[in-house]
């Protein structure tokens, strides 16, 4: 039973993962919590069904056209409501990522009113029996997309130009514009990569869970809990802490009570910012006088 808690928690955790980490990217390169965020993960899973069930698309090239479709809504989103409020105090632009939000779940609202659609089984895959451990199809796939998403990405920011410009720009907005950064089109392309990763873990949510508007809210939730145990700012940090979740999840709901699974994330967070406000692995912040 052990085992089995720990893989079913990893493949939900993976998926808080993929948010967490989506959430920290924006975070990092913009120092701007998108507090709509869970609204464009519930967009990217709709879209894909809207795809895969209004227009008969497959559910891959759906996937592929609902992230692209949620990378270009970033970067618009950016470029067109974020920008210009930029240099406006931090609390216009969480409120600009609030109402963002409520806008793409008002939308929902309005095409499929407040009803519980399912989305078709994508991948008749076979369980694997190992012992008395079953791994699903489900939890099979989402795991394996997840964990070579993350290799790609951290090996992009690791290997290549790009996570260079990641890390100047993070320490230091001045010294990448003194270094020919565009800093502006930097957080543009942010913002779309975020809203992209977000559409990645709605897509996965499809075909597992009944779809809603009101989708996001709980994921949002799910996020920021992953964030705040990894650390704010920490992308390793937020992919540990999405699993860590998932996890914990799993195990509250199996060993103390099953109304627990859906308070998990609130407790870790009230218990994370007692014990150790700046997570697993957050850095604390010197500030020099």
């Amino acid at each position: 039973m052990f085992l089995q808690l720990t893989l079913s928690g990893a493949s939900q955790g993976a998926i808080y993962a993929l948010i967490a980490l989506s959430l920290t990217v924006v975070y990092r390169s913009t120092t701007i919590v998108n507090f709509g965020h869970g609204d464009f993960v519930m967009a990217g899973a709709f879209l894909a069904y809207m795809l895969v069930i209004g227009v008969g698309v497959a559910f891959l090239p759906a996937s592929v056209l609902a992230i692209v479709a949620m990378f270009a809504l970033g970067l618009c989103f950016s470029r067109g409501l974020i920008r210009p409020i930029k240099g406006g105090p931090h609390i216009g632009l969480a409120l600009m990522s609030i109402s963002f939000g409520f806008m793409l779940r008002g939308i929902a609202r309005t095409v499929w009113g407040r009803e519980v659609l399912p989305m078709p089984r994508v991948f008749d895959i076979d369980p694997i029996f190992i012992g008395s451990v079953v791994i699903t199809g489900d939890a099979l796939f989402t795991i394996g997309i997840v964990a070579v998403l993350l290799a790609a990405f951290f090996a992009l920011l690791q290997f290549t130009d790009i996570g260079k410009m990641v890390q100047a720009v993070y320490q230091s907005e001045r010294g990448a514009r003194l270094i020919g950064i565009n800093v502006g089109r930097f957080h543009d392309f942010s913002w779309g990569i975020g809203a992209a990763l977000g559409a990645v873990a709605g897509v996965l949510i499809a075909p597992i869970s009944f779809l809603h508007p009101d989708l996001g809210a709980s994921f949002l939730i799910k996020g920021f809990a992953a964030m705040t145990l990894g650390g704010f700012g920490s992308l390793g940090g937020a992919v540990v802490g999405g699993l860590l979740l998932g996890v914990a999840e799993q195990y509250s709901g199996a060993y103390l009570d099953t109304a627990l699974i859906d308070i998990t994330a609130y407790l870790l967070i009230v218990v994370v910012l007692i014990a150790r406000p700046r997570g697993l692995f957050g850095r604390k912040v010197v500030v020099k006088v």
